[in-house]
């Protein structure tokens, strides 16, 4: 039925916007799930770590006067650096001999496969003690080396014992055992690179070296350092051995000076690991810028550096802080 001229007509009102439930849900204050456990645990794990550290300082048999007496004395530092050129040695003449052992793994040649499986089994299943003591007993086997045609004469002979210094039995001893382990680190990010770029470079017709150099190995590095840096952390640790091929490293050092000053083999023990802690907290600080620098093209967005994270901890401090303030 129509309405007469002139009647006005009666219209709801619309609700205001401010009063829609999702307004009046996001005006609600969220406050986040209750976690006690987590609080617990937090708890307990601090109450533990502030245990620790307070016996650390309050006990007296760690010395800690002694302890900075001795970690800068040059002794020690002597030591340090042959740690250091060991492990440089070490790692670079490992590295190179992991890289041709697994070449050879892959390689269709079946004389280069099997003796770098014997190779890569016989290192990694004999001590690295055995080895270095294997090398410096070695002169009492051969007491000169040559080289010539085989079951022929020699063009050059060798006197082993001049050659076969102190710190040239660690290298070699080190390096030998690097390679066995390295071969594996290597071979295995190899694989890890998809079949699809060993077949595109194939297409396009490119060398196999040269596949290698700029396709193939860039791609396995992503893979290759952080096992390869867990070995490198492995060789800093295993220069402690030198010691007992008469090569006065950072660890024999502490030794030796234990055994001249026996009430400090503690504070002297202490030097030692503090260094081994700064040596592998380097490392591991290279690793991380290492394969930030890998992760291009990878990855949508690079990892944050150290510092980026602190300022972005700080930044989301603040804003916390701001927001229960304004509540």
């Amino acid at each position: 039925m129509s309405e007469p001229p002139g009647a006005a007509v009666s219209l709801t009102e619309a609700p205001s916007p401010a009063d829609t439930p999702d307004k009046q849900l996001a005006a609600q204050r969220v406050l986040p799930l209750r976690r006690p456990g987590r609080w617990i645990a937090t708890a307990v794990v601090l109450v533990l770590a502030a245990q620790f550290v307070h016996g650390l300082i309050s006990n007296p048999f760690y010395q800690w006067d002694r302890f900075a007496y001795w970690f800068l004395r040059p002794t020690i530092l002597d030591g340090l650096l042959i740690t250091l050129e060991v492990t440089a040695y070490s790692a670079v003449l490992g590295l190179l001999g992991g890289v041709l052992l697994a070449l050879a793994r892959l390689s269709k040649s079946p004389v280069l496969r099997s003796v770098s499986w014997v190779y890569i089994w016989a290192l990694r299943s004999i001590p690295l003690i055995v080895v270095l003591l294997f090398l410096y007993n070695f002169s009492a086997l051969y007491q000169t080396l040559s080289v010539g045609v085989p079951f022929g004469p020699a063009f050059f002979t060798f006197d082993e014992s001049r050659l076969a210094t102190d710190m040239a039995i660690a290298v070699i001893g080190l390096s030998l055992n690097e390679a066995a382990y390295a071969a594996e680190v290597v071979r295995g990010g190899i694989l890890s690179v998809d079949q699809g770029q060993h077949e595109a470079a194939s297409a396009l017709g490119l060398p196999k070296s040269y596949q290698f150099r700029r396709i193939v190995f860039p791609q396995a590095l992503r893979s290759i350092t952080p096992n390869y840096v867990n070995q490198l952390i492995g060789l800093i640790k295993s220069t402690s051995l030198v010691f007992y091929v008469s090569l006065l490293d950072l660890f024999g050092t502490a030794q030796s000076m234990g055994s001249t000053y026996p009430g400090d083999i503690v504070p002297l023990l202490l030097v030692a690991t503090v260094w081994y802690l700064i040596l592998t907290s380097v490392v591991s600080v290279i690793q991380f810028y290492v394969e930030r620098y890998y992760a291009r093209g990878a990855t949508r967005t690079l990892p944050p550096t150290p510092l980026q994270k602190l300022r972005a901890g700080v930044t989301d401090l603040r804003g916390r802080i701001r927001r229960e303030a304004a509540v």
